[in-house]
Parts: C-alpha cells; structure tokens; sequence
C-alpha cells in the first residue's frame, strides 16, 4: 500500500500532538503547591479512573472485535505479566540493612519511585498508542483526528500522573516537567517504527493484541501504584472521587469525539 509524502507528515504530526499533550498534564506541577496532597490524592485518582475506563471501555472492546475470547485474555494478562516483572525487576527503595529514614523520606522516596514507574509504563503503553493513531491517521483524518484528539485527552491526566509524584518527591518542578514529558515522546517513537519496521506487517490482529495487552498494562498500574497511593497521602474519599471523575471524564470525551 503506498501513501503520499503528505499523509505520513500528516500523521505523524496527529501522532505528535497525542504525545507531546502529555506536557500539559504536567504543567500541574507547576501550579500546585508542595504539600498539597489532597491534590495529589484526587490526581492520582483521576488518573487511575482514566486508565481503567478507557481499558474496559475502549481498547478491550476495539481488540474482542478482531481476537478470539481466548486471544484476548492471553493479551490481556500478558499486559499484566510485563509490567509486573518489570514492576519486580526496579528495586525497593527500602531496604533493611541501610540506616532507617524517616516517614518523611520514606514517602518521598515511594513516591520517587512511583512516579518512575509511570513514566516508564506510560511509555510503553504510549508506544503502542502512537502506532495505533499513526496507522489510523494513514487510513483516513476523518478517523485519525479523533483518534489523535482522544488519546490527546487522556494523556494530560496521564501527565499529572507522573509529575505530581514526581514533584513532591524531589522538589523539582523541571524534573517533574520532564519526566511527564518525555514519556510521551514514545507516541511519535511508536509512529516512527510504524512506518520503518511494523507498517508491512501490520494487521488488525496484531493492532488488536497490542491494545488488550495495553489494556493490562494501565489497569495493573491503577491497581498496584495509582489507587494504593492516591488514598495513602490523601483522604479515602477523595482518591475515589477522583477514580470516578476520571472515568467520567473520559466517558465524556469518548462520547463527544
């Protein structure tokens, strides 16, 4: 299949947008206070609703409708087994020969952590997505332009994500900055190996294990590290509240667009 020199620039540049709107999530690390943890609660719960609503609402169903049941589940908690060897394989920052810290530098050392962790699923599962809207840009705007703009909404909370943690744990707001924003560079990265590598082996089946497996990926994250520490610095309530306006949020988005 051939594609003119401008759909691909077009595309990419859909793919681009999605990516890099990650940064704007993580501007919130720029306008909240230190020892705000009310807002990181409620934050890290938006995000966790976003993440499960958007698994079971969207890529779970996209994927049953090119994969057998069986297909699906293996993809699905193959998500689930990758990110949890790689959540094993990045050390504790605890450990009990070293000399015991304080609550205060052991929560900032967890959210450290927690915040690394995200980025890096956020990016791999944000690889995935860039394919995805990439080839959907490459088929039709009419397709990819919504595409790019849901995956774009989704990743703004996804960059408060990973800079709130990432801010209250360091202090830095350019190190929060950063972090949230390189993780969505993987979109255009995931565009770009569309086009020199996956593109001629490209078929909805292989679109459709992908998403499934994305799909254990995030809820994995929301379960493990978003929802345990959204009530852990915050108020039970207000990390739930949160989780269900994410998932409003994104129930919104995904009805308008």
């Amino acid at each position: 299949m051939e594609f003119e020199s401008s759909q691909i620039l077009l595309a990419f540049a859909l793919t681009l947008f999605a990516g890099l709107s990650t940064g704007i999530g993580s501007l919130a690390a720029l306008l909240t206070k230190k020892t705000n943890t009310n807002f990181l609660s409620v934050s890290l719960g938006f995000s966790a609703g976003v993440m499960v609503y958007i698994s079971f609402m969207e890529l779970m169903p996209g994927a049953r409708e090119v994969l057998s049941d069986l297909y699906l589940v293996l993809s699905f908690f193959g998500g689930i087994a990758f990110i949890a060897i790689i959540d094993f394989l990045i050390p504790e920052d605890e450990n009990p020969h070293e000399v015991h810290l304080s609550e205060d530098m052991q929560e900032r050392k967890r959210l450290k952590r927690m915040g690394i962790m995200l980025a890096l699923s956020i990016t791999i599962h944000n690889f995935p997505e860039g394919i995805a809207a990439f080839m959907s840009g490459l088929r039709s705007l009419d397709v990819g332009i919504p595409i790019a703009l849901a995956i774009a909404i989704h990743n703004i909370p996804e960059g408060i994500a990973v800079s709130v943690p990432i801010y209250h744990a360091t202090g830095s707001r350019k190190k929060a900055f950063w972090f949230s924003f390189l993780s969505g560079l993987a979109e255009p990265l995931g565009a770009l190996v569309a086009m020199l590598v996956l593109f001629p082996f490209w078929t909805p089946q292989m679109e459709g294990v992908v998403m499934a497996a994305v799909s254990g990926i995030m809820v994995f994250i929301s379960i493990d590290e978003l929802l345990p520490a959204a009530g852990r610095f915050g108020k039970h309530h207000l990390s739930i509240m949160g989780f269900i306006a994410g998932m409003a949020v994104m129930a919104v988005s995904l009805l308008l667009l």
